[in-house]
């Protein structure tokens, strides 16, 4: 299972974060978010899949962020289109991963990944709010017994460290990981690495 811990700035918290081998590590380059990230820290991780998470943002500022700090993979929580998706596609390096977050409220919302399959890698269901990148709410996650969609799910929105147990009980063959961030901080893009830990540590044993 994928382990991706988004929300993250501090380089100090960064290193600590890499070292529990997590699987890929999200960078916020949405300005209204607490976790903004306005410039390149001064550690980057080395093993972690690098992940820079925008809202609507154009083609020119993703792949100058791609370049600045060496992304592996975009996630894309705005109202982009297939079409958006497809086109930057085009200009990304080979093997960029795609991930595009869909909101969910109800099974309708489910529909709507078929759309996306030709261009993207996964898709993130997260809680619909009106803020981006950190809610601490959590949807109804027995909606995704419904989901038949043809791409791979990360899972995202008020996962903390009570829900081990729901988690690992989910069976779902498109089910490829998880999203952690608010329910994991000390504070706004500092997370607690003791905490996270602990998690893993739980969830690879009922796993």
């Amino acid at each position: 299972m994928i382990i991706k811990v988004c929300g993250m700035r501090e380089p100090q918290n960064i290193r600590a974060i890499e070292r529990l081998g997590i699987d890929m590590m999200g960078f916020i380059f949405h300005p209204a978010s607490p976790r903004y990230v306005g410039r390149r820290p001064d550690y980057l991780p080395d093993a972690a899949t690098r992940t820079g998470v925008f809202v609507d943002a154009d083609a020119d500022t993703i792949l100058r962020h791609v370049e600045e700090f060496g992304l592996h993979a975009v996630q894309l929580h705005g109202g982009e289109t297939p079409d958006v998706c497809r086109a930057l596609r085009r200009l990304l390096p080979p093997h960029t991963i795609i991930i595009k977050a869909a909101p969910i409220t109800s099974e309708e919302d489910l529909n709507c990944t078929s759309d996306y399959a030709d261009t993207c890698d996964y898709i993130l269901f997260e809680t619909r709010c009106t803020t981006y990148g950190g809610s601490g709410r959590r949807f109804d996650w027995s909606l995704l017994d419904r989901y038949r969609g043809p791409l791979p799910f990360i899972l995202s929105g008020g996962i903390g460290p009570d829900a081990v147990d729901t988690i690992a009980a989910m069976r779902h063959p498109m089910m490829a990981g998880i999203d952690l961030n608010s329910r994991f901080e000390t504070a706004p893009a500092l997370k607690d690495a003791a905490k996270i830990r602990q998690f893993i540590n739980e969830l690879n044993q009922r796993l």
